[in-house]
């Protein structure tokens, strides 16, 4: 008997538990549910905790309840002084009606493709108006939050609440970006040619004032120069002439030696004339001490 009770009660605990879990479910604060019943909707709950379905006829589907990321690949656009442009944008966003969100795109991708859609539309019709300096300068704060609001618009028909677009990066096409690098290129090439023309005819300037400076420099140089060997040579007339007029024929001996020193040298051999008169100071034609050579010396051979 007990052990049937036991049994019993053992089968009915299971049961509990089992209606249980198809009854209660819990709710996360990060998450929202919506209840369905044979496939179709019909409520949602946002609040965090317990809660309750009918068991069997009814299920749970869970939604993000956070602030969701929706980072679209680049597309390229036109803007409206016709420069090819492409946009990388990121989509922050969020469901705010978890019933028409199941009823329209049931899943976060699908979600994300048509929000994706829809910036697209609204960036291409936003950009279509404005000039590709305004995109890159100030006003793309402005770009953004215009498409923010078009595009928040048009999401709530899917039950979702558009928080904001961002433009993350915007560039030139590859193609346009080679031809307008290569224009840049070419600009620096242009100015460093310009500066480099400019500091040659400065060089050029600077080179000849050097040269001139150095011919006039020289040129007075050499001036001076002759005037200095003039002034020495005058100088140098006027001792010989005064050493000349003081004692003629010593004068005539000290030059002579002065010759000898400069023309002879040792072990040289010379075939002269007797008569030679250059060498008539070495010519003794007579024996006698050296007073007596150099008393013949101003006779002559």
């Amino acid at each position: 008997m007990n052990t049937r009770i036991l049994r019993g009660l053992g089968v009915l605990l299971i049961l509990v538990v089992i209606l249980a879990s198809q009854t209660i479910f819990i709710v996360d604060e990060t998450k929202q549910a919506i209840v369905l019943q044979f496939g179709d909707p019909i409520r949602n709950i946002r609040d965090p905790g317990l809660a309750t379905k009918l068991p069997f006829v009814q299920n749970v589907i869970y939604f993000e309840k956070r602030v969701l990321s929706s980072d679209a690949p680049p597309q390229e656009y036109l803007t409206t002084d016709k420069k090819r442009l492409v946009v990388d944008h990121v989509t922050r966003w969020r469901i705010a009606d978890p019933l028409l969100f199941f009823k329209t795109v049931s899943t976060e991708a699908r979600a994300r493709a048509r929000l994706d859609d829809i910036v697209f539309s609204e960036l291409r019709r936003e950009l279509a108006t404005v000039n590709f300096v305004d995109v890159i300068s100030q006003e793309r704060e402005n770009i953004m939050e215009s498409v923010t609001r078009s595009s928040a618009e048009k999401a709530k028909e899917f039950g979702i609440e558009l928080l904001d677009v961002r433009i993350q990066r915007a560039d030139l096409p590859e193609v346009v970006q080679q031809s307008v690098f290569n224009r840049m290129r070419a600009e620096r090439q242009r100015e460093s040619s310009l500066f480099r023309a400019e500091g040659e005819e400065q060089a050029a300037i600077i080179r000849a004032r050097a040269d001139r400076n150095e011919t006039v420099i020289l040129a007075e140089g050499y001036r001076e120069a002759q005037r200095l060997r003039g002034e020495g040579e005058a100088m140098a007339i006027s001792i010989y002439a005064q050493a000349l007029e003081q004692d003629p024929e010593f004068y005539a001996f000290w030059r002579r030696l002065q010759a000898y020193k400069t023309t002879l040298k040792a072990g040289d051999t010379l075939v002269i004339p007797a008569d030679s008169d250059f060498f008539r100071y070495l010519i003794n034609t007579r024996p006698g001490t050296a007073s007596d050579e150099a008393g013949t010396a101003g006779e002559g051979p």
